[in-house]
């Protein structure tokens, strides 16, 4: 058995406990350039291929599902495969796998016809929630209070389009300074310059009021899950990148509900970002096979799928994902 590892532009705390984790079980392994051209060659001894891929990498937004795709069709077993992985920042794709899976999706609506989504908007309620089908940690994430706004927004959308690397989201949610807000303005990172503006398309939630936080559940090869309350930023509805988070009076049936979708849609890896409607069910708003670990690695314990509540010191979330790789090539 080999194991190859992809690595990372920077170190990163997966790698680091998949390596650790070999070591320490004697598992073959090789790290392995995934941009090297020719890196199918290179892991044609392995059985296993890992890669924990970004969606703010442009190399990795040109080819990772793609790689990793001809891999899983090529007879390895692949990290994340193709259910887990082919929907990740992609909020579009999500809304159709969970409506047609009949998962507690919030209420999502997407538009290609700029006539038939202003007509939508003329009809609507609000407010309602404007997305990209991309970003992570709230970019991207509007409030939107009436029709004349909702316009603009939809305008844009069938316009110029929006860049992928939003300024305003580092000053106005991370509290960034003026100067930093400006520079970023006008000399986005690197990173950013080749990924397309986002255009030709409009993606809405409906708004679910009332949430001081959302509760964010990481499922693991559907046997596995820890839970953190994540609170709004002060003053704001958004929750995700707000670095504030709770483990005390987690909802047990959020989490059986994140089970229950995780194994329909047998996904080895998953982060449910769930709230709640107005009768108090809770309702997805978005999921990811990736996820930060900064709040979720202090849960106190986990669940199995039996809804057993286990206390640990720290949750051993990447050791779960590459035995399950493991358990899958027995």
């Amino acid at each position: 058995m080999k194991i190859a590892i992809a690595k990372r532009p920077s170190v990163n705390y997966e790698i680091e406990c998949w390596i650790n984790y070999c070591n320490n079980h004697n598992i073959n392994y090789v790290l392995v350039d995934p941009y090297d051209t020719d890196v199918v060659s290179k892991v044609k001894d392995c059985e296993i291929f890992m890669w924990h891929h970004s969606q703010t990498n442009y190399k990795d937004l040109l080819f990772a599902n793609q790689l990793l795709f001809a891999m899983q069709q090529a007879g390895k077993i692949v990290y994340p495969d193709f259910n887990s992985n082919w929907h990740f920042d992609d909020k579009v794709g999500q809304k159709y796998l969970l409506e047609a899976m009949d998962a507690p999706l919030v209420k999502s609506y997407v538009f290609y016809d700029k006539v038939e989504a202003l007509n939508w908007a003329k009809e609507t309620s609000y407010p309602k929630v404007f997305k990209l089908r991309c970003g992570a940690a709230s970019t991207n994430v509007k409030l939107v209070h009436s029709y004349d706004e909702c316009k603009k927004y939809i305008n844009k959308a069938f316009g110029k389009g929006y860049p992928p690397f939003d300024a305003s989201s580092g000053y106005k949610l991370r509290k960034k300074s003026v100067l930093s807000y400006l520079y970023n303005t006008f000399f986005p990172p690197q990173n950013y310059k080749y990924i397309k503006d986002e255009k030709g398309y409009v993606y809405f939630q409906d708004f679910m009021a009332g949430n001081t936080h959302d509760t964010r559940v990481i499922v693991i090869d559907g046997k596995y899950a820890c839970a953190e309350k994540r609170f709004n930023r002060k003053g704001d509805f958004r929750a995700s990148g707000s670095g504030s988070f709770s483990y005390e009076d987690i909802d047990a049936n959020v989490v059986k509900v994140a089970f229950e979708v995780a194994k329909a849609l047998r996904l080895q890896s998953v982060a449910f970002d769930f709230v709640y409607d107005e009768n108090i069910n809770p309702k997805i708003v978005e999921i990811c096979f990736g996820f930060g670990v900064k709040g979720i690695l202090h849960s106190p314990g986990y669940y199995t799928d039996d809804m057993e509540w286990h206390v640990c010191e720290t949750v051993p979330i990447y050791e779960w994902i590459i035995e399950g790789v493991l358990n899958k090539s027995v």
